[in-house]
């Protein structure tokens, strides 16, 4: 059985559907970033060498995180 094939069988059988590998590997990235553990912690989980990887790839400022940091902004003396 080819690997692709077998793949398949294994999303399948697990219920993920059209979900790839990659999808779960930057999920597996993003979730503990956005949930607040350190990403030295991340970068050692998922085998990153480079704690560069795993803060330009996986690491982006949600909506949230955007407005907030322009309300802190606004409260900047000036």
């Amino acid at each position: 059985m080819k690997s692709d094939c077998l793949i398949f069988h294994v999303r399948k059988a697990v219920g993920l559907g059209d979900t790839r590998f990659h999808g779960l590997r930057h999920t597996c990235v993003v979730l503990p970033l956005t949930l607040g553990v350190p990403p030295q912690v991340v970068r050692g989980i998922v085998g990153h060498s480079d704690i560069e990887v795993t803060m330009t790839v996986y690491t982006h400022a949600s909506l949230d995180d955007k407005r907030h940091a322009l309300g802190k902004l606004g409260d900047a003396p000036g």
